[in-house]
């Protein structure tokens, strides 16, 4: 499933990330690679969507949530 299908106060491991060259470069930098593990804190519908992974609040607009590819997670 990709980021964004994530409700709030869910957890996952991030499986893939899927797109341009561009977009890969900036979303690993931003430490969403392979492997490591998200907390969903905010998914509302028309904004950002807010994700904690690696002691850093990141916020990813929808579009760029559907190139990361996750695995949900249970507590």
């Amino acid at each position: 499933m990709c980021l964004s299908e994530l409700k709030e106060s869910r957890s996952a491991v991030v499986t893939n990330v899927e797109g341009d060259s561009r977009f890969i470069s900036r979303i690993t930098s931003i430490g969403l690679t392979p492997g490591c593990r998200v907390k969903v804190m905010k998914n509302d519908k028309n904004r950002p969507m807010l994700v904690y992974s690696r002691d850093t609040m990141i916020a990813l607009n929808k579009k760029e949530c559907q190139g990361v590819m996750v695995e949900e997670v249970t507590a």
